[in-house]
């Protein structure tokens, strides 16, 4: 059974909820669905203490939490990561939670299970700011390594209150989820999405930069996972 990972950047169930919910219907029976809300489910912000950086992501102050959202987005087929805009942005908690994430990011130890997966970032706004809160969150997946990412996004133009929507936007929201869903749904998850030219740059750019980084510091932890992960030499983290 395919196994699908929600991150929902915040705990209230209101218009960013249902909309989700639609999502999911259409994978309900089909798939092992695993949800973190935020902040309950990551409660602290980074400290900044670099510690992942420079030794071991375990010794984050907030490893309890963390490494238990990041097992569950690497076993996972899909990843789906919700949220209203906040003043044009994501979430604090949904930010604060990408934070802890800083040692994915390609140029330190991106995680190879990434460059397969697949994604779909939902988002709503009033009027203004989905797309620069879906961008927010784009960020981070497509700088660890996913290169299939479906954006949906809408404009309330209205209330935001589920209950108070037209029923003309109510169904119109729903049509466009549903779609999505099923087209997701019908994807072949035993294949891993195709890496994009975007992301392989990304990471070429960054490989010259870690032989640069070994050839003055073999000790370098950055360093040391590029090359024990074969990539330093010619294993790649995609498949041909």
């Amino acid at each position: 059974m395919m196994k699908i990972t929600v991150i929902n950047g915040t705990e209230k169930k209101g218009v960013t909820y249902r909309l989700k919910e639609i999502f999911l219907e259409e994978f309900k029976g089909k798939a092992e669905i695993t949800e973190f809300y935020l902040p309950r489910d990551c409660p602290a912000f980074c400290a900044g203490c670099t510690a992942c950086f420079l030794k071991d992501q375990n010794l984050c102050k907030d490893a309890l939490y963390v490494q238990k959202i990041e097992k569950a987005l690497l076993e996972a087929d899909l990843l789906v990561f919700t949220s209203p805009a906040y003043v044009f942005h994501t979430t604090g908690a949904m930010k604060a939670m990408l934070d802890h994430f800083g040692y994915r990011w390609m140029p330190h130890r991106p995680a190879k299970e990434m460059f397969g997966k697949r994604a779909v970032i939902i988002t709503q706004c009033l009027g203004a700011g989905g797309s620069s809160t879906s961008k927010d969150i784009k960020d981070s997946l497509s700088w660890w390594g996913v290169s299939y990412i479906r954006k949906c996004t809408f404009k309330l133009m209205g209330d935001i209150n589920w209950d108070k929507l037209t029923d003309k936007k109510r169904s119109e929201m729903t049509g466009k989820l549903t779609s999505l869903a099923r087209k997701m749904a019908s994807v072949d998850y035993t294949r891993p999405a195709h890496t994009n030219l975007i992301t392989k740059a990304k990471f070429y750019a960054v490989r010259m930069l870690q032989t640069g980084l070994g050839k003055d510091d073999p000790e370098y932890t950055d360093y040391k996972y590029w090359k024990s992960m074969g990539w330093i030499d010619k294993v790649r983290p995609w498949k041909a």
